[in-house]
């Protein structure tokens, strides 16, 4: 039997907010271009003018940015943040029989890459608090196939690096990091990316550093794994028809690698202020008295987060996104359905129940608007219409109480 509270929630209407934030959008790409379009268009004028297309000087300043953003020796572009996982995997040697250690709940291309190459995706379940690989369920997964890890620093959140680093040395397994969703984030003040042995980024639109299409990086600090990236993105080729290994056609374009070097320069504000409108996310959830029916992302200690998702948690996660969508707020859930139990991994057996924790998060996550240009008044209309939803009675009262 439902409790009266329960009822009257889900009978009472979510508060329409007003006409300026009834299109409010998930990511704002278009008022971000706008604080920089001279600086934008002005980069792609100078590469179509140099008419320089594939690789060039745009490309290698930008890796050296990169690097030195990253605290990384080497930086080689790719592609997209998919490729770079795959090249990197395929530098280590990674290939058919192998097995690879990662989490389900990521992205497709975390699992995806190492499956491209014949090997085996081998699953750990996830830390409930941080959703990212538990690092006490590591050595357990590990057996005489092993030949990398990939942790993944989701939403922007490093994960536990130490411990993984430590289960990882004692094996001598290589570590990459799957920091696609984290560029400038930092564990115990190191940024991510260079605290393994390889770190992966991708440049999508909606990244924190996102290009004007697909792009990747790979940053190490192993000059033999630099040179054989180098080689992979670019068909086993240092000269014309001249081939060492089988590679890939994987390059960054000079296009991207321009526009990307004028976003660079933003970084930093664009993620203090991502971490602004975290903190304010907080208090306005503590204002409308829903610190303990909502939940929040945790921040670990030596932990900096730039939030490229800013995700709740709530058991009636598909109720409230209705519910917001009615208002014209927008919501996404990443993800809604684990890796180990999506058709394109059927073959390696996992079943429903494997993961426990991941699969409860898949059921109850949703992330809200977080990007930089969000303001504080858009951000209460979401956190009153949450709370409208979940304790309807108690906002309306509030809501009166602030009109006297």
């Amino acid at each position: 039997m439902q409790s009266s509270a329960t009822s009257a929630a889900k009978a009472a209407p979510v508060q329409k907010p007003a006409d300026k934030n009834a299109m409010l959008p998930f990511l704002d790409l278009k008022a971000q271009f706008a604080s920089i379009r001279d600086e934008v268009m002005a980069a792609i004028t100078r590469v179509m003018e140099s008419q320089q297309l594939i690789l060039g000087p745009e490309v290698v300043e930008f890796e050296k940015e990169i690097a030195e953003a990253a605290h990384a020796e080497f930086a080689v572009g790719c592609a997209s943040g998919s490729d770079a996982l795959l090249v990197a995997l395929m530098a280590y040697g990674v290939g058919a029989g192998d097995e690879v250690i990662t989490t389900p709940f990521t992205f497709v291309a975390t699992a995806g890459s190492i499956a491209r190459l014949g090997a085996r995706p081998v699953f750990v379940d996830i830390d409930p608090a941080s959703y990212n690989l538990d690092p006490l369920q590591l050595e357990a997964a590990i057996s005489p196939k092993t030949r990398a890890i990939i942790p993944v620093h989701l939403f922007g959140l490093p994960a536990d690096m130490d411990p993984i680093l430590k289960i990882a040395a004692r094996y001598s397994i290589p570590v990459i990091e799957d920091a696609a969703q984290a560029i400038g984030a930092r564990y115990r003040n190191n940024p991510v990316g260079s605290i393994g042995h390889a770190g992966c980024f991708s440049f999508f639109p909606s990244k924190n550093l996102g290009g004007a299409g697909d792009g990747g990086m790979v940053v190490t600090n192993d000059p033999p794994i630099a040179d054989r990236l180098r080689l992979l993105r670019q068909h086993g080729s240092r000269e014309k028809y001249s081939y060492e290994i089988i590679g890939m056609n994987s390059r960054l374009d000079p296009l991207q690698a321009a526009i990307l070097r004028v976003k660079l320069k933003h970084l930093g504000e664009w993620a203090s202020a991502r971490q602004r409108n975290a903190n304010r996310y907080r208090a306005l959830f503590a204002e409308f008295g829903l610190r303990d029916a909502i939940g929040l992302p945790a921040v670990p200690g030596g932990c900096v987060h730039v939030y490229n998702q800013f995700v709740i948690r709530t058991k009636r996660r598909d109720e409230l996104r209705s519910a917001l969508k009615q208002q014209g707020i927008p919501t996404e859930i990443y993800y809604p359905s684990p890796l180990h139990v999506q058709p394109a991994f059927a073959n390696l057996g996992y079943a429903h129940g494997a993961f426990p924790v991941t699969e409860a998060a898949c059921k109850e996550v949703l992330a809200l608007p977080i990007y930089p240009e969000l303001t504080e008044s858009q951000q209460r209309v979401i956190v009153e219409s949450i709370a409208t939803f979940l304790r309807p009675a108690e906002t309306l009262t509030r809501s009166s109480h602030a009109a006297d």
